[in-house]
């Protein structure tokens, strides 16, 4: 079983990564395909209840190939950990089929609560360099998560978050999304650049608002001080005329 995942996670970095030249360079040269190895192994013996033969298991995976991952994380199948320097998978971590992570990412716990504190991450989903992935969250199928990105919310199926913390900021159906490098593209819209865009359309629009408001007080002030001079010779006129009544 172990050999045929192995061939099979072969057979994942030579579709995920155009620098590998050949199976025997991705068998000796890569170090997310030897951490996955070191995790298999610590994690049945994990399963088994051999929990410090697990770590101590998971310490060597560290020692040499730079990522760590709990035993107790759940990881699928066909995921590949591109140059992986610097990753950390959390004891209650879960990565689907056919993930990709990249150097740097952390999929951490925000509790000190030994239940489910750490993230899941469902099947297709793709993480950036130094993106940061925390607390008992659920980032959808096919999901991308932008490099540098803190996610902090649940992230919908299908979505691109990029940012701190991180924010929506595409959203394509899961069936129709090709393979992304880190995440994320060069054509990606900012959300932080749209929300001041939108942000700046509505101070405009209150403007010209407040300047119409002005323009029919202006005006509605000068109809009124035309109106008052008539009313007060009416009113001399009346106090003449009541004058004269009573003279007479």
């Amino acid at each position: 079983m172990i050999f045929k995942q192995f061939r099979e996670d072969i057979d994942t970095v030579m579709a995920r990564d155009p620098a590998a030249r050949s199976r025997l360079e991705v068998a000796l040269c890569y170090p997310g395909l030897h951490a996955l190895v070191f995790h298999r192994l610590a994690h049945r013996a994990w399963q088994n209840g051999w929990r410090v033969l697990g770590r101590f298991l998971s310490h060597l995976g560290r020692q040499f190939t730079g990522i760590e991952i709990h035993p107790g994380a759940t990881i699928g199948r066909r995921v590949f950990i591109d140059h992986g320097m610097g990753v950390v998978i959390g004891e209650t971590s879960e990565v689907g089929d056919d993930v990709t992570l990249y150097q740097g990412v952390t999929l951490g716990g925000t509790s000190l609560d030994k239940g489910k504190r750490h993230p899941t991450l469902q099947e297709g989903v793709i993480v950036g360099a130094g993106a940061k992935i925390l607390g008992p969250l659920v980032i959808g199928a096919h999901a991308r998560v932008g490099s540098n990105a803190v996610v902090l919310k649940a992230v919908p199926a299908g979505a691109t978050v990029v940012g701190i913390p991180a924010r929506e900021a595409a959203r394509q159906p899961a069936k129709t999304q090709e393979f992304c490098a880190y995440g994320s593209s060069g054509d990606l819209p900012d959300p932080v650049a749209r929300a001041l865009d939108n942000v700046s359309t509505e101070i405009t629009a209150l403007r010209r608002r407040v300047h119409e408001l002005e323009e029919q007080l202006a005006a509605a002030r000068a109809e009124s001080d035309s109106v008052v001079p008539i009313a007060g010779v009416a009113g001399d006129r009346a106090r003449l005329v009541a004058v004269k009544g009573d003279e007479r």
